[in-house]
């Protein structure tokens, strides 16, 4: 079921939060984020609207790497209800889409409330006052379409 994101207003302020990494063991935290821009990503491994731009975050990712634009994508999923969605199973499928941007496990859904995110995929750009300039799309590609999937919104935001 299609839930519509509840979208944080713009110019709110980063929330800050640290969260295990699914590949390394390790954590990220905010202050460990020094881009010039940020990208946080709610994304998880069930949704059907995430599957369908799976390739296009992973080349998203490879695009703006080293770019000064940090990305970080955050699964907020029970992985008792959704065990698609566990931490061994969201670093399966980062290492074989070849996501290059670190996967964070918010297990607590405690980061996904501080954001406002209801829905997969939602997408947040910070900039380098790490102020919300972005909230929104990826691009139009959904499943019930044949729209390629290129990231054009979000590319025209950062």
């Amino acid at each position: 079921m299609a839930i519509a994101s509840t979208m944080l207003a713009l110019g709110t302020e980063l929330p800050a939060f640290t969260l295990p990494d699914v590949r390394s063991g390790g954590t990220v935290a905010t202050d460990d984020l020094k881009g010039d821009a940020l990208l946080v990503m709610f994304i998880c491994n069930h949704c059907p609207y995430v599957k369908r731009i799976m390739s296009g975050l992973a080349q998203f990712g490879r695009d703006y790497e080293g770019s000064g634009l940090d990305i970080v994508a955050v699964a907020s999923n029970d992985a008792t209800t959704h065990p698609e969605d566990s931490p061994d199973e969201l670093a399966k499928v980062a290492d074989r889409n070849g996501y290059v941007f670190p996967v964070l496990y918010d297990e607590s859904q405690d980061v996904a409330r501080a954001f406002s995110a209801a829905c997969t995929p939602d997408f947040f750009l910070f900039d380098s006052d790490r102020k919300l300039v972005y909230r929104g799309q990826f691009d139009s590609a959904r499943p019930s379409n044949e729209v390629e999937v290129t990231g054009e919104d979000l590319r025209a935001a950062v």
